[in-house]
């Protein structure tokens, strides 16, 4: 074999070599990013997880101040004490339902559970399941705490899911208020929702006979 016919062969081995070593930089490159993603959904997932109201959101204790206009200035909104719902949400409640922690605490949970839509630092299936079920836990504790059924075998009247849809309206108006949030919404579940039942455990984060009214 002629010196030409060396280089050439050398030549060839070379851009071989470098292929299969920018190959296999890329697969490491992406492996390594897919496991630093993966651990900031799974901590973010158990963050969503853990989210809950407190009892002392309930009683009042730790009322924020009114946000005035500026509650409307971000999609997120204003949490001064940094409960998980939204300062303006939270006050409106209290104005509404001023006299009976027990009413309030479902529906403040149910509003936290909105808010979380609105705060997560970046949305996939994994995130939007999560949230999703929390919600779904939210809906069961209003429903059971604020209408319950006659008996747990009974079907719940006309007049029952028309009290249950007035308390979540409630809810969703305060919480859903501008055309930014109500877009935020929706570009929240249009990041695919898995499927998932109800984890074992209480759906309220507070049990409302625990509460004074």
């Amino acid at each position: 074999m002629n010196n030409f016919s060396w280089r050439k062969a050398l030549k060839t081995l070379l851009y071989v070599f470098l292929a299969v070593l920018i190959i296999y930089f890329a697969v490491a490159t992406f492996r390594a990013v897919q496991f630093v993603n993966r651990d900031k959904i799974e901590a973010q997932t158990a963050r969503i997880r853990a989210g809950k109201i407190a009892r002392d959101d309930a009683l009042g204790k730790n009322l924020p101040p009114d946000p005035g206009p500026k509650a409307n200035d971000t999609v997120a909104g204003i949490d001064t004490n940094k409960n998980g719902i939204r300062d303006d949400v939270e006050l409106a409640v209290f104005k509404e339902y001023p006299s009976s922690a027990r009413v309030r605490a479902p529906l403040l949970q149910y509003a936290f559970t909105f808010q979380e839509e609105t705060v997560q630092p970046f949305v996939n299936m994994d995130v939007v399941t999560e949230v999703a079920e929390r919600q779904f836990r939210a809906d069961i504790c209003l429903t059971d705490s604020l209408v319950p059924r006659d008996t747990p075998e009974s079907s719940r009247t006309d007049e029952q899911m028309a009290e249950i849809a007035k308390y979540e309206k409630f809810i969703k108006n305060l919480q859903f208020n501008t055309d930014e949030r109500k877009r935020a919404r929706e570009d929240f579940l249009e990041g695919k929702l898995g499927s998932f039942g109800q984890t074992p455990g209480p759906a309220c984060d507070i049990d409302s006979l625990t509460l004074p009214d």
